[in-house]
């Protein structure tokens, strides 16, 4: 192997590395996506590093010129990293080592790949979480926009997937955002503990240079710095939480695609997808499926077993640092990528959909989940719920035997199941007057939408 192919670890060693040992333990395939972040935190920790007399301010000037060189070559293309480099920190200095001479093996100065690593990941993570906060916002946005459309449409709520009240649709998206407000939450403590430098730590029992760790947190704003330096390289909790928070993101989507790919089905028939978001098949002209929401669903697994990864591969490890922990990458970057993606296909997908409003005006009105006002209704006359319950539940026996909708049965019936029955049972047996009946705080009632509404809009 060359010396521009030199290992950086390799000084100790009389013969080189055996090569599918190296190419089986290469890496820069993967975290070579971590080269913008390498550069940030090599130029931040020489800055420092000069700033505290460790090397010349000429030679930091000339690393940090060169670095920034080399970024430009990985953004480009015109550098591309090689298998024989192990991984994208080597590429980084082996190049800085052709730009500059033997003052790039000063960049490595009270420095290990170990804490090097450590600060990478956590200013990838900052980066991600910040890409994800502003797509969940934008599908918020959408939700929003779709409860103001939809605030006075009337869809069913269902329970165990059968139909259960009518509600307003802007409740139900409504719904939605409320569940990805939680994720932004969730997203939002996790910065607290990705924003803790743990630059300075070096191998894991600190160095004995006179480093300014607070100085190089300042140089790449984090918020704080490790308290101590063994955690500081063998915590990965934080990859394991951002993985699990976009685990429960995609469960979010996948339950809502779940929705829309049954409610554009030909059986439910209640929203339709535009052409632009929807497949054919290739045998039968007639399809028409929800192919998108479906890879959403899909995808919602791979990023489940990202996390099952992270746990198994950290459940055993000994402190401080072991190899293991190069596997944490893969999952971390597919993790994010695969949400962000997600989240923002859904969102162009979402505001592709419209409710069909004719159709679910004249399901609503002549169906059997207007069953609950009529039980509420002998409540308010006074009878114990769980009589009015039983009466309820003869009436609707009584529905489906005669094949007639709750508002078709007479009055005349309707006293033969009890006298408190008056025609003033046909105004409650209204979808519209149902929904407006609604008393409570958080319900589905128009009014309450729109609070509900005004209030999400403070939020965003």
């Amino acid at each position: 192997m060359s010396d521009k192919k030199e290992l950086l670890w390799q000084s100790r060693f009389s013969e080189p590395f055996d090569r599918e040992a190296l190419r089986f333990s290469s890496s820069v395939h993967v975290d070579k996506a971590l080269f913008r972040e390498d550069i940030q935190g090599s130029t931040a920790h020489v800055t420092m590093l000069a700033e505290e007399g460790i090397i010349g301010k000429e030679e930091a000037e000339r690393i940090i010129g060169g670095l920034h060189e080399i970024g430009e070559e990985l953004e480009s293309g015109r550098l591309i990293p090689h298998w024989e480099d192990e991984d994208i920190h080597t590429v980084i200095e082996n190049r800085l080592k052709e730009k500059i001479g033997a003052t790039a093996g000063k960049i490595h100065s009270g420095r290990s790949r170990n804490d090097q690593v450590a600060t990478d990941t956590r200013l990838y993570l900052r980066r991600q979480i910040g890409l994800l906060e502003d797509t969940l916002r934008a599908l918020q946005k959408t939700l929003v926009e779709k409860a103001k459309t939809y605030s006075e449409t009337i869809i069913f709520g269902y329970t165990h997937l059968q139909r259960a009240q009518p509600i307003s649709a802007g409740h139900y998206y409504l719904a939605y955002f409320n569940m990805f407000r939680r994720d932004r939450d969730r997203l939002a403590d996790l910065l607290k503990r990705v924003n803790v430098s743990p630059l300075g730590a070096a191998a894991f029992a600190g160095s004995t240079l006179p480093l300014n760790p607070e100085r190089s947190a300042e140089l790449l704003d984090f918020e704080a710095v490790f308290s101590n330096s063994i955690d500081a390289v063998s915590d990965r909790d934080i990859i394991i939480e951002f993985i699990s928070a976009c685990s429960m993101m995609m469960m979010h989507l996948s339950r809502f695609a779940e929705d829309l790919i049954l409610w554009s089905s030909y059986e439910f028939g209640y929203l339709e997808i535009s052409d632009a978001f929807a497949t054919g098949s290739s045998i039968m002209p007639q399809k028409k499926n929800a192919d998108i929401a479906e890879l959403v669903r899909g995808k919602t697994g791979r990023v489940y077993g990202n996390l099952i990864a992270m746990l198994t591969i950290m459940k055993g490890l000994p402190l401080s640092y072991n190899r293991d922990m190069q596997e944490d990458k893969q999952p971390l970057f597919d993790s994010a990528q695969t949400t962000i993606e997600s989240v923002a296909i859904f969102t162009s997908l979402l505001e592709h959909t419209a409710l069909k409003e004719e159709r679910l005006a004249k399901l609503t009105a002549e169906d059997l989940s207007l069953a609950t006002e009529i039980a509420e209704y002998l409540v308010r006359k006074q009878l114990p719920f769980r009589d009015a319950h039983r009466v309820t539940g003869k009436i609707v026996t009584y529905s489906i035997a005669q094949g007639k909708t709750l508002p078709k049965i007479t009055i005349d019936e309707y006293k033969t199941f009890s006298e408190l029955f008056e025609n003033d049972i046909y105004d409650a047996l209204k979808p519209e007057a149902s929904i407006r009946a609604k008393q409570t705080h958080g319900s589905c009632s128009f009014r309450s939408v729109e609070r509900q509404i005004e209030e999400a809009l403070k939020l965003l």
